[in-house]
């Protein structure tokens, strides 16, 4: 498992996400959140458990998205000159 910062790929490819790019993406993120939750109550109504499984894997995989995105956010203040 590659353990650099920022990785292998994202040096292949000259990717780094502005601060304002990763809010967005979290906004994004959350905004898919949405459409989960109304799964999630669809399939409770509905008494489709397939259904329920698919949106508390598609929940937690949002939930591990931000907590993604939040970690590239608090290491960019980390590395913020100014922030010294």
């Amino acid at each position: 498992m590659n353990t650099e910062k920022g990785g292998k790929l994202a040096k292949a490819k000259g990717f780094k996400k502005s601060r304002p790019g990763t809010y967005l993406s979290i906004g994004t993120t959350l905004f898919g959140a949405v459409s989960v939750i109304k799964q999630a109550k669809k399939a409770r109504g509905e008494q489709d458990t397939l259904q329920l499984v698919d949106a508390v894997v598609s929940a937690a995989a949002i939930a591990t998205g931000v907590a993604l995105l939040v970690r590239e956010l608090r290491r960019m203040s980390s590395d913020d000159v100014l922030a010294d």
